[in-house]
């Protein structure tokens, strides 16, 4: 389902509560919800599944919990339990291919700090894992899309191209090799990040995966009612994919992510290669963060491959921006 699906099924449901607890709801597509228990504690909580994109299950296993575990990192929160989803194809592949997924996905969150507590299977046609994720963060540092203030600087946390460099590998027009940064990136946690964040009190992230960076960006400068300006030529890119890109590989989440951003962008001279780039479905991608330029060089040293790639300005006719 494209951004602009989601949008349309969402609009004729309430849009808030008048809970004073919930602190963070669905209005403004932040990466998870989060909930008051106490004035220094609330919950954090997610879900996110799908389907494998790469043959090893265990190493599947990982990159898929640290996709879900990826929204509460985002929030500035720790995580703290997870359930997992499973639709398995019964009698189609090998039992032992769902202990090594699962497998994965218990060192993913165990590495996390967290504890997987159980969860819920159904028999389905396609193989998908995830997880449901629970977090604890304390609401006066949590991170929210929604706290970008003009004069930022936006941080981007790793490379760009997963998306397309799966697909790449899958309909075999990848080198040999060239699909293992993509693959460490995946499989690592975006918890550096996060509490790097957190250490220099910055309020505004987001987890780059579905929507891509501009869908994801365009969320940030919506809620903050901010513009977001890039250059294009900051942004680290895995290796091979803007060849990929040229070879004619593209994805259909990247075509639906494009036509909900479209309105919304100044694309500027931005080549059709590098718009194809900044509208790639990511999975387990880094964090954007808005941080004030004098905690930049703090920040970076703190996250290693983290690149400063632009930065928030008063809004103006569009909500991006791209030089």
């Amino acid at each position: 389902m494209g951004p602009g699906d989601l949008v349309e099924a969402l609009a004729p449901l309430a849009r808030s509560s008048d809970d004073e607890r919930l602190l963070v709801g669905h209005n403004t597509f932040d990466d998870a919800g989060v909930f008051a228990l106490t004035t220094d504690l609330a919950l954090v909580q997610t879900v996110d599944f799908f389907a494998p994109i790469v043959d090893d299950p265990y190493i599947f296993g990982q990159i898929a919990a640290a996709n879900a575990l990826s929204d509460v990192f985002a929030m500035g929160g720790d995580p703290l339990t997870a359930l997992c989803i499973v639709g398995f194809p019964s009698g189609k592949l090998p039992l032992d291919v769902l202990t090594e997924i699962l497998r994965g996905g218990l060192d993913k969150v165990h590495e996390a700090g967290a504890h997987i507590v159980g969860g819920h299977t159904v028999v389905d046609e396609e193989l998908k894992y995830g997880l449901a994720v629970t977090g604890t963060v304390h609401p006066a540092r949590m991170l929210t899309n929604a706290t970008a203030v003009a004069g930022e600087v936006l941080v981007l946390t790793k490379p760009l191209g997963t998306g397309i460099l799966t697909t790449a590998e899958k309909r075999g027009k990848l080198p040999a090799g060239a699909l293992e940064p993509a693959i460490a990136a995946m499989r690592s946690l975006n918890a550096v990040a996060s509490h790097a964040a957190r250490a220099l009190a910055v309020r505004c992230a987001t987890d780059i995966t579905g929507f891509g960076l501009l869908g994801h960006a365009l969320h940030v400068a919506q809620a903050s009612a901010v513009t977001l300006r890039f250059d294009v030529s900051a942004f680290p890119v895995f290796d091979t994919v803007r060849q990929a890109i040229a070879d004619g590989i593209s994805t259909g989440g990247a075509e639906r992510n494009r036509s909900y951003v479209e309105p919304h962008v100044e694309w500027g001279s931005t080549s059709s290669v590098d718009r194809t780039l900044l509208v790639d479905p990511q999975t387990s991608g880094g964090l954007l963060v808005a941080l004030p330029a004098a905690k930049v060089d703090d920040y970076l040293a703190r996250v290693p491959g983290a690149a400063a790639v632009g930065e928030v300005i008063s809004r103006r006719a569009h909500a991006i921006t791209l030089a």
